[in-house]
This record gives structure tokens, sequence and C-alpha cells, in this order.
């Protein structure tokens, strides 16, 4: 029996921000929480996921949420639910930078369980 091996970075900064990673599952399965920060003016892919549901709580800043091409904006102390295969993005309209919990559910929880729907950054 193979063991799986997480390749996950527990800090990553991306064109958009950055993330930590700030607990998981022992299996790197099951759940993950992250902190994820969007710099102002920037947003992330509008994605999806096969494998896992995310539960996004505002905690710094005004972010514009895309839910399945509905838009919501949300301000600290609010969230959504993202359900698996929901297409989702969350945008940063302000000049404050948005600070968001994430926390993932579900069987598999890698980076790579995402279809870009549409991408700034050419990742597609």
């Amino acid at each position: 029996m193979s063991e799986a091996v997480n390749h996950s970075p527990k800090y990553d900064e991306r064109p958009w921000g950055t993330f930590t990673v700030l607990d998981e599952g022992p299996d790197g399965a099951s759940y993950k929480v992250k902190r994820i920060e969007v710099l102002p003016g920037k947003r992330l892919s509008y994605q999806k996921h096969a494998q896992r549901a995310e539960h996004w709580f505002i905690v710094q800043g005004t972010a514009k949420v895309t839910l399945d091409d509905q838009e919501i904006i949300l301000t600290p102390g609010q969230y959504v639910d993202i359900a698996v295969g929901a297409a989702h993005r969350i945008e940063n309209p302000g000049t404050e930078t948005v600070v968001f919990i994430e926390v993932q559910r579900g069987s598999y929880l890698g980076e790579d369980d995402i279809v870009r729907l549409q991408d700034d950054f050419a990742r597609v």
C-alpha cells in the first residue's frame, strides 16, 4: 500500500496575493483551512472543483464573489458556501487587502483539483 504524499505548500505567493495553510486533516484530505489575502484590484481565477466544497469567511476588506454567474458583495463577518462543482471566484474591488478564511471539505484537497474557466494570468 503506497502512502499519499502531500505536495501542498504551507505558504505560497500568487499573482493575486498569498495563501497560508493553517490546518489540515491528518491524511491531507477531509479538511483544510487557509488564510487567503487578495491584493487590491486583483482576483482569483473563475474556477470549480470536482472533489471539494469550500466555505469563505471574510475577515478584512470588501470582497466581490461570483458564484455560478451571480455576484455577491461580502464584508467582514459575512460568508459564502461553495458547493462541489460550483463555478466561483473572489475579487478585491477596493483599496484595502481582502483577507478571508477558507475551509475546504472533501475527499481530495490538492491544488491540482482546479478547472479554470477564466483567468487573468493566462493559467486556463
